[in-house]
């Protein structure tokens, strides 16, 4: 081989190397993991807006809800997509519809919910416990709002989802949250920190409302986070830990996903 063509091989390799490398710079290092926080274990997933491919989820192509991270998965895999991650995404109603807001690929499927209801603390759906708030993203960049200042600002989103009650608002704790409380549940939300990462919150046992507040404020420095569900409904689709929940009572209502 003469040194011209060695020349032009060595060139070649070089190239490759340099596309592969500029390609692993913008492949995020996102992901979820088993942490420990503040004396409690919880599955934390972060990722970047600004990188991955962040959905929002809620019905198929024939109208129907998805109901199930394998029915959505599915559906990706027929296009050529994988699903990555996936979470219950907010409140919905039994037909599995969204209680508040919803937007998906810029369309608004279900307006936002300003409804308040009045009773004891304890009576009050965790949805209207306000301050309730909205989870929004779009053009590599996501925030968490409470609903009213979501409604004013109008931010521009591609997708959203709205939720309740906000654990934490401008860094403080909702204030109905009691920190000797005994209402301990399983529960997920989502925050987005200073940076700009979006940190998906599982939790692998049960804690108060005030607890979990705790973990996104005081654990991961966010501060703005969002309840999504509790109870018997909160569901992760994560294969590097092996998890793939299945919903209680027939399914899932808007999901929350990171595709590839």
């Amino acid at each position: 081989m003469s040194r011209h063509m060695m020349a032009q091989g060595l060139v070649r390799i070089a190239l490759a190397i340099a596309v592969w490398g500029l390609g692993s710079a913008t492949a995020s290092a996102g992901g979820c993991e088993d942490r420990r926080i503040l004396g409690a274990s919880y599955v934390v997933c972060k990722f970047d807006p600004a990188v991955d491919d962040l959905r929002l989820f809620w019905q198929g192509g024939n109208g129907r809800p998805f109901r199930t991270f394998d029915a959505l998965s599915n559906a990706l895999s027929g296009e050529g997509r994988t699903l990555l991650f996936a979470m219950n995404g907010g409140m919905y109603e039994r037909d599995f519809s969204p209680v508040g807001l919803h937007i998906e690929n810029g369309r608004r499927l279900s307006g936002l919910n300003t409804k308040t209801v009045k009773g004891r603390p304890s009576q009050i759906p965790n949805f209207y416990k306000k301050p309730n708030g909205v989870f929004y993203w779009g053009d590599g960049r996501a925030g968490v709002l409470e609903s009213g200042q979501f409604q004013a600002q109008k931010p521009g989103a591609a997708f959203a989802t709205q939720s309740g009650p906000m654990l934490v608002v401008k860094g403080v704790i909702h204030p109905a949250f009691l920190q000797k409380s005994s209402d301990f549940k399983p529960r997920n939300g989502v925050g987005v920190a200073p940076d700009g990462a979006v940190y998906f919150v599982m939790t692998k046992g049960r804690v108060s409302f005030y607890d979990f507040a705790r973990i996104f404020r005081d654990g991961l420095g966010v501060q703005n986070a969002l309840f999504l569900d509790g109870g018997w409904a909160p569901g992760l689709y994560a294969p590097e830990l092996r998890r793939n929940d299945r919903p209680g009572h027939g399914g899932y209502g808007p999901i929350i996903a990171v595709v590839r």
